[in-house]
């Protein structure tokens, strides 16, 4: 509890972050690591076919994705630094100090990854001829820089789900082999390739002619390509639930429905598996009778794969909690091993961002509101998505008036009836006092303002 308090209250600062990162990998999956050795492929085919209309669509392809990395791309990446410094800094810190050569690594390489494709799209039409060899070798290095940086960035991510025997040998090594590292790498690195067959498939729309003989061929080998990685892509998806700790599964009817819509889990696991279902028809259809295709049918399967993934993401996501960093760090920033010290001396007395720090009979809701700014509001909003004056309202219905005491038992109890939320970390003191605070929000009183940033006690 040593970091300034961010707070945004509408999307939330999850939100924030989540938007943010679907975004980067919804351009990083499909634009860099699965189109590059897509496209790399389509040159040397042209090369070595001497059929330039080849050559000529992958240039246009590229063309396209290299402009959407270096801007969206490269925007969203810095993006995911700066709000996960802002929100969760104690995250943030702890994951750096395990993984600094990882992230160090892994900065070299996608420095070297920004200077081939700079130099792969820039010599395009100029290293030719007799030349054209070195070009591919180029087009094949930064494929793969690409698929390294993805990764290295992997294994953190795996880590964050479950460390595995990090938690007891605290060792990098032991961290960068956590459990589901592998499963999910191989899993994304086949979504990967299978999205941009998708990507690939609908651009053609664009850089071909009508009823064209060329185009036919495209749509079939982009078809191909995607049918193709669709299978490992349903193997590693099965390898990688069954890697995923039981506890984390047991919060995917939340993860895929909310909390809203959990009651529905059958049938929105139903929908994503139609999903694949779909796209393997479709792409079976291209690959069999490309003259019969039309734009809404090449477009559809990149609609689907954008659908397919930002609920993987959103699973990803969720699933871990209560913890931001798998058995570790709770998603409100409170060390597990911290959370017997925490409900003895309180959150207060050991947070320096705060402006009370105890409860006392004068100040009880203004330090309830310190309390919710540092156990809630890394979640949960006060008006926004997720807000707890609309989750209180589901809970209370009807009520004119919430009862302090009856959220106070709420809240001793919470992490047992939603084992996504994390126990309270403060004394009983501190519980009553968020209670009390978050009954006043029943009729709109708000004293914690829509975006703060606490002032330090000791700066004042």
């Amino acid at each position: 509890m040593d970091f300034p308090i961010y707070h945004a209250d509408f999307f939330g600062n999850r939100g924030v972050i989540g938007i943010i990162a679907v975004v980067h990998v919804l351009i990083n999956h499909p634009f860099a690591v699965g189109i590059l050795p897509l496209v790399t492929g389509l040159e040397w085919w042209g090369h070595r076919t001497n059929k330039p209309e080849w050559d000529a669509l992958a240039y246009k392809i590229l063309t396209v994705c290299f402009l959407v990395t270096t801007t969206v791309g490269a925007l969203t990446g810095v993006g995911i630094w700066f709000t996960t410094a802002a929100i969760s800094p104690f995250a943030i810190g702890s994951l750096l100090r395990v993984f600094y050569w990882a992230w160090f690594s892994e900065w070299v390489v996608f420095v070297s990854e920004i200077l081939l494709i700079m130099i792969y799209y820039l010599t395009w039409k100029k290293l030719t001829g007799d030349r054209k060899t070195t070009h591919i070798r180029i087009g094949l290095a930064l494929s793969i820089m690409s698929w390294l940086t993805m990764a290295i960035i992997v294994a953190v991510l795996g880590y964050m789900m479950n460390p595995g025997d990090w938690l007891q040998e605290a060792s990098f090594l032991s961290g960068y082999t956590n459990p589901i590292y592998i499963p999910q790498l191989f899993f994304r690195t086949s979504l990967a390739l299978a999205f941009a067959g998708s990507l690939a498939l609908a651009l053609t729309a664009a850089f071909t002619e009508k009823g064209s003989e060329f185009r036919s061929r495209a749509v079939r080998v982009f078809s191909g390509w995607t049918l193709f990685w669709l299978i490992p892509l349903l193997v590693w998806g099965v390898v990688y639930y069954n890697v995923i700790p039981s506890g984390m599964q047991g919060n995917l009817p939340v993860a895929f429905g909310t909390q809203a819509y959990e009651s529905q889990f059958g049938l929105v696991t139903q929908i994503l598996l139609g999903v694949v279902i779909a796209t393997g028809v479709l792409s079976t259809w291209g690959l069999a009778k490309p003259k019969t295709t039309t734009i809404v049918i090449w477009l559809l399967p990149l609609v689907l794969f954008t659908v397919l993934m930002s609920y993987f993401e959103r699973a990803r996501e969720f699933i871990r909690k209560p913890y931001v960093i798998g058995y570790y760090v709770y998603s409100n920033g409170v060390r597990v091993n911290e959370m017997p010290y925490m409900l003895k001396t309180g959150l207060l007395a050991n947070s320096v961002w705060v402006e009370h720090t105890e409860v006392t009979d004068e100040n009880k809701v203004e330090a309830g509101r310190d309390v919710f700014m540092l156990a809630c509001s890394r979640c949960h909003t006060l008006n926004g998505v997720n807000a707890v004056r609309a989750n209180l309202d589901g809970m209370y219905p009807g009520q004119d008036e919430w009862d302090p005491q009856v959220i106070d038992e709420f809240l001793k109890s919470m992490h047992g009836a939603r084992p996504y939320m994390p126990p309270f970390p403060g004394t009983p003191l501190e519980r009553n006092a968020l209670a009390e605070y978050l009954a006043t929000l029943k009729h709109g009183h708000s004293i914690a303002p829509p975006t703060s940033v606490a002032a330090s006690r000791d700066s004042r």
